[in-house]
């Protein structure tokens, strides 16, 4: 069944306003009309059965039915990757949204060569996976911050107790030994380039960091992301759901 994210508050009996863009995929692509069903999630009220109450010339109007799922959350996961070329960036928010992370926050290293994003895209897209795999959040996309200040305000907030999963071109222990203890987690890809040496001599001497490897090849931040994620997933992920 179509399954739409509307950041509307879902309650038996509520009116719904589909964006434009989504009453036209409802009409016009998926061919739906008066009565027909879909499934719709906000991310806070859990899944409901809705149908297709109003048609209007420019919209239609839905209306939440019951609820078929409570809300529920995946692993506290977040992604934390280098900025790098536009399809391969959008391949990562698309496999992280897929996998779970809860939230992807976008890092500019001394080598970064791409620093400009376009959030709303990455955004559509995060909420096109998470349509289409079921889960009933979205992962939150946040603006590219310098990875120095990332870790400053890390250090400055002990108390979270987030670990950070450190993936190390050069060498770690594998995810699988190194990342036993539950709990709120971070995973960190570099960019294209790797990570400098003062990056590296920093990230390894910060007390929350776990280095780890991903293999004997090197892996473009992409598919580094996308291992590391699946090798976290394993050790201590939600994959016994």
């Amino acid at each position: 069944m179509i399954r739409l994210h509307l950041p509307q508050p879902l309650s038996a009996g509520a009116a719904i306003a589909p964006t434009l863009d989504q009453s036209r995929y409802l009409t016009q692509v998926m061919r739906l009309k008066l009565n027909d069903a879909l499934l719709v999630f906000n991310g806070v009220d859990g899944e409901w059965r809705a149908t297709i109450a109003e048609v209007l010339k420019k919209g239609v109007i839905l209306r939440a039915e019951e609820q078929v799922r409570p809300q529920t959350h995946g692993p506290d996961l977040e992604l934390i990757v280098a900025v790098v070329k536009k399809a391969r960036v959008e391949t990562i928010v698309e496999k992280a949204a897929e996998l779970g992370a809860a939230r992807v926050r976008l890092a500019i290293t001394q080598r970064t060569n791409v620093e400009h994003v376009r959030l709303d895209r990455l955004d559509a897209i995060a909420i096109e996976a998470a349509e289409q795999t079921g889960r009933l959040d979205v992962p939150v996309i946040e603006d590219p911050q310098k990875l120095g200040v990332l870790l400053d305000g890390w250090d400055g907030d002990p108390g979270s107790g987030r670990r950070l999963m450190f993936c190390d071109e050069t060498g770690g222990a594998p995810v699988a030994s190194a990342v036993t203890q539950p709990g709120p987690w971070a995973i960190l890809i570099g960019p294209e380039g790797g990570f400098s040496p003062e990056e590296r001599e920093r990230l390894r001497a910060l007390p929350f960091t776990t280095a780890v490897s991903l293999g004997p090849r090197i892996l473009r931040a992409d598919t580094a992301a996308i291992a590391a994620m699946t090798l976290w997933q394993a050790a201590v992920g939600d994959w016994d759901r």
